[in-house]
């Protein structure tokens, strides 16, 4: 990642802006999707490493290449590299704008839609279904999970269209439900979830590598866990539906469906234990924890006092920006936690709850708030920055606030309090030249946000 992608007007005029771009590039680096498929990934002669376990290529007919989300892309490249002629064929799912070319070989990467599934990823699902028909003990699958794999890879239960799970999945992303919840309705509703492509590998060996996107790494919540056992089920599916005033007003096809899985007339995703996931492990090769220590290690070389908050951050962003705005008020008052020059980090992935036709995303509405409770403070800067390069329905990566970004406003005549009440922190923010644009970064650990007191 080249520190300059990631320059706002902020940085530029901060004493220490080089130091900040470099934290957030060596962030992004560390969790590249390519070296983390490569140390979890090797061959020593016939011997393939996959995880933990070795398998002798000699013995094997077919190796498989499936997978699906944001990092897809770098992650198959790897893996191809990796396997070389022992590769037999493979198909991976990636977000538009995720794969510029070229495909490695015999796999091949395909474009579909997110975070509201489309056609494409129902057509890439069904090639995923054709590839995967006849497998055997004798076949070795390698599965490449990462963030944003639930959208892009979606196969409709009998009797739900993607119409419905467009329809709901948008509802949901509107209500503030996190993706946990999000996800175990997906899980319940899709072929391919909650252990699905697992079964569809059986009886063949199947290894997941997976590039999380979630708080704490449950392998079931990442990209709805469509390798690995399922801890949700269906009467939870359906609380979720009603914890969010949505069991009146889903599609019919979804209420149907659902209240068969209740009545016990749907079998249940799999669970610990089932037949079908015998063969299978999964390796976790990335994660925002890693994002984070990476980035405290080049605050320290950088000369900051440095701290790791926390990397389950989670609830409404705008509470999430006030509460960080209030840790950083603390240490420009008091210098606690850290003697200046500090550095805090934190991760995790915060929700927002639609209350304004505006245009933003969860980091730069964190930002926004925050930039609000810091008005005034000196010498302070709050950045928030989706590690995917990409933060809600934006071009923007997240945002950079500091203790002169209300004057700054103000003084191009917004209103930054009227901007947060309306969701609207995208134009707020380009207007000042302080939105992140790095680009689609081809990985996704979550959300980091960097407290800066120098």
């Amino acid at each position: 990642m080249d520190p300059q992608r990631l320059w706002t007007a902020s940085l530029r005029a901060a004493p220490c802006g080089d130091a900040i771009t470099a934290i957030m590039a060596a962030a992004l680096s560390a969790v590249e999707p390519g070296a983390a498929v490569r140390r979890c990934l090797r061959r020593e002669g016939d011997t393939l490493i996959a995880g933990e376990r070795a398998f002798d290529l000699r013995t094997i007919d077919r190796v498989l290449v499936i997978g699906a989300g944001k990092a897809g892309a770098p992650m198959a490249r790897a893996a191809a590299d990796v396997l070389g002629p022992a590769l037999s064929a493979g198909l991976v799912v990636v977000k538009d704008g995720h794969f510029d070319g070229p495909a490695p070989p015999r796999v091949a990467i395909v474009e579909a839609g997110h975070p509201v599934p489309d056609e494409r990823g129902v057509a890439a699902a069904r090639r995923l279904t054709e590839l995967l028909r006849d497998c055997s003990p004798r076949d070795l699958v390698i599965a490449l999970i990462s963030g944003g794999g639930s959208a892009l890879l979606t196969l409709p239960a009998p009797g739900i269209t993607l119409t419905d799970l467009q329809a709901l999945t948008a509802d949901l992303l509107a209500s503030g439900a996190s993706i946990g919840e999000i996800n175990a309705l997906r899980k319940h509703l899709d072929l391919v979830k909650g252990g699905g492509l697992a079964r569809m590998a059986h009886p063949a060996a199947l290894v997941t590598l997976v590039l999380s996107d979630v708080v704490g790494n449950p392998l079931d919540v990442i990209a709805s866990g469509p390798t690995v056992a399922d801890t949700s089920t269906f009467g939870e599916a359906w609380a979720v539906l009603e914890r969010y005033g949505l069991s009146g007003r889903a599609p019919a096809g979804i209420v149907a469906h659902l209240r068969a899985g209740l009545a016990g007339a749907i079998p249940e995703t799999p669970k610990p234990g089932d037949p079908a996931l015998a063969g299978a492990s999964t390796t976790l090769v990335g994660s925002n924890q890693i994002a984070a220590d990476a980035a405290l290690a080049a605050a320290q070389a950088a000369g900051f006092h440095t701290l790791l908050l926390t990397t389950f951050l989670e609830g409404e962003a705008r509470e999430a920006g006030r509460f960080l705005a209030a840790v950083l008020r603390e240490l420009a008052a008091s210098n606690r936690p850290l003697p200046r020059p500090a550095c805090l980090v934190v991760g995790g992935e915060t929700t927002v709850t639609l209350r304004g036709a505006g245009r933003g995303g969860r980091n730069q509405e964190l930002a926004l708030a925050a930039a609000l409770a810091l008005a005034g403070t000196p010498d302070v800067a709050l950045v928030a920055l989706a590690t995917d390069g990409g933060d809600g329905p934006t071009d923007a990566a997240g945002a950079v606030a500091t203790g002169d970004t209300v004057r700054r406003a103000r003084a191009l005549g917004l209103d930054p309090a009227a901007r947060l009440a309306h969701n609207d922190a995208y134009p707020f923010f380009e207007a000042l030249g302080d939105l992140l644009r790095p680009g689609p970064t081809t990985t996704n650990v979550n959300d980091l946000a960097f407290l800066f007191a120098w």
